[in-house]
Parts: structure tokens; C-alpha cells; sequence
């Protein structure tokens, strides 16, 4: 695969694929860990005692668990317990909430804070029941069998046919809020795509949500790397490299995209003037934020705030 360089990516086993299936028989107890994919975990035999946001809980035959990307989960089996466990990527997840919402979203931005309001609960057990679960078992089996050789285009649409058949059945028992959009048709509008996070699929290091977290909630900061390093206890090049693996892109890169979104959020959702909302986020060049919004969104900051209006006024 080429990439913007000009180069080429040799995507191997276990890289990046946003739809990965594997079942797996556990017999002693796994420390919590985090993975910065959505989670499906089906229990197709067996039990055990689950360590989530949820509390300690237990899990049987028929039991699915729903973990939100970077949601911590642990689990003590009861002698032995056999799951399959389907991994999404987050961004692959929210293209489905977009187009499945599509008449209330501006942008995929805006989709992703839909869901997260939609789905509040971060770790959820869903009791499907043994005969329920059944009916899955074999669209499973076939989704780990399509994804064990790496990925195929020749076999994305099988896999994708797949998935959604087990979520025809799954949504329905999964746990939802009330969203604050209403109908209002606000234009929709692609946002300019990112190159694809070629990534092990691996537990998140702690070092490495902790970065992240510290980004997403004060991106005003005027973070560095060597700063943000220190503030979690790595070098600035070991926190480089694990923060590459696991997110597809450097910290200061993934703090531009951050604080896009946020400035996205602030010139749809209030009135503050185009400069003072950049502040916000922690841009005070106004060119240099116009240009790196322009290089996420596809357009101006200005322009995105028109072009929200304009529709929500013509829709009104």
C-alpha cells in the first residue's frame, strides 16, 4: 500500500485491519488490560468472574460483553471459560453511528460525541441467553476464520456482511442514553481522510492512555513532548515509539487532530468569535490554526462555521 509519502507499507498479520475475530479457551486469570479498539466478547463455554468499569461481575454461556476503546477488563475463570471476541476499530464503528444517524450529523466529529452520549456506558454485560448466542456462533466462526490470514479486500464485505448480522442480533440488549440531537438535517460533509493507523493489535500501554488522556482533557496546554514525556515517566523517544503503536501517529500530531475536533465542536455548538474559540483550544496563531484545521476538516474554520449555519437555516 502506498503511502503519502510515497512509500509503501508491507501490512503483515496482526497490523492494522478495522474488523479482527478470535476465540481463545482461558484457564488463568488476565491482570485488566486495554485495547484502543470496541470489543465484542461472546462466552461460548465456560465461566467467570469479569473486573471491568461495571464492578466484579460474572459471566456465562449466552453472556456478551460490550467494552468501549480504552476501557480496562479484566477476568478470573471459573476453572476455564472459551470466548471469541470480535475487536472494531473505533474509527470503523463511527462511520456506522454517521451514516446510520446521517440526517443529524454534520461530520463524523460531531458522530463520534453522538455516540458517546448514546452510548454512555463504557463496559456492558448483555445477557443474551444461551439460545440467543447460538445463532451467532456460526457468523463467529466464520469471522475468525476470514480474518486469521491478515487483510483481503477480496474478503472485507463477507467479514463487514458478518458483522452486522451479529449486531442485528447484539444492539437491541445493549444499554443506550437519550442523545441531545434533534431532527434538525444539518448538511453532511465528508471529513478529509487520515492515513490508515498500521498498528499491532495489542493491549495500551498505561503510559500510553495516559498521554492520551492528558491531551484530550487540557489541550489548551502548551504541551511538548518532552513535557507530556516527563509528565508520564518515559523518555521522550520511548513515549514517541509505544505512542506510534498504538494510535498511528506522534503525540503532537494526535494533540493537532484534538484540538480540531474541539474547535469543530465549539464553532457548531456556540456563538464565541472564530479567533477566541482557537484560544480555546490552544492555537493563538490564527494562521497556523487555520491551516492545520483546513488539513483535518477540508475547509477554514470561518467556512465550517457558514456552512453549519447556512444549513441549519435552511432547515429551520
Amino acid at each position: 500500500m502506498m503511502t503519502p509519502s510515497g512509500g509503501f507499507v508491507l501490512q503483515e498479520p496482526g497490523t492494522y485491519r478495522p474488523i479482527v475475530a478470535r476465540s481463545r479457551s482461558i484457564r488463568e486469570p488476565i491482570a485488566p488490560i486495554a485495547y484502543d479498539r470496541v470489543k465484542l466478547v461472546l462466552v461460548r463455554h465456560g465461566s467467570a468472574i469479569l473486573l471491568s468499569e461495571f464492578g466484579e461481575k460474572p459471566v456465562t454461556i449466552g453472556d456478551v460483553v460490550l467494552l468501549a476503546a480504552n476501557t480496562l477488563c479484566g477476568s478470573e475463570p471459573e476453572g476455564s471459560i472459551t470466548v471469541t471476541t470480535v475487536y472494531l476499530d473505533r474509527d470503523y464503528v463511527i462511520d456506522q453511528v454517521f451514516w446510520q444517524h446521517a440526517a443529524l450529523l454534520t461530520d463524523r466529529w460531531q458522530a463520534r460525541d453522538f455516540a458517546e452520549e448514546l452510548y454512555s456506558t463504557s463496559a456492558q454485560i448483555l445477557r443474551l441467553g444461551a439460545d440467543r448466542a447460538g445463532v451467532l456462533m456460526p457468523w463467529l466462526d466464520e469471522l475468525v476464520a476470514l480474518s486469521l490470514n491478515g487483510p483481503s479486500p477480496a474478503r472485507f464485505y463477507r467479514l463487514q456482511a458478518l458483522l452486522f448480522s451479529v449486531l442485528d442480533v447484539v444492539t437491541p440488549h445493549i444499554t443506550t442514553t437519550m442523545a441531545r440531537y434533534g431532527p434538525v438535517q444539518i448538511q453532511r460533509r465528508s471529513t478529509r481522510s487520515r492515513v490508515p493507523r498500521y498498528r499491532h493489535l495489542a493491549p495500551l500501554r498505561t503510559e500510553t492512555r495516559t498521554a492520551a488522556a492528558l491531551l484530550r482533557d487540557a489541550p489548551a496546554e502548551r504541551w511538548t513532548l518532552s513535557g507530556l514525556a516527563t509528565a508520564v515517566h518515559l523518555s521522550p523517544s520511548q513515549l514517541g515509539r509505544i505512542f506510534v503503536e498504538a494510535y498511528g501517529k506522534t503525540p503532537m500530531s494526535y494533540l493537532a487532530t484534538v484540538r480540531a475536533e474541539q474547535l469543530a465542536r465549539l464553532l457548531r455548538d456556540t456563538d464565541l468569535p472564530v479567533e477566541a474559540a482557537m484560544q480555546q483550544v490552544g492555537w493563538y496563531s490564527r494562521g497556523h490554526a487555520a491551516r492545520t484545521f483546513r488539513q483535518a476538516v477540508g475547509v477554514t474554520p470561518s467556512r465550517y462555521r457558514q456552512l453549519v449555519r447556512a444549513r441549519r437555516g435552511f432547515t429551520a
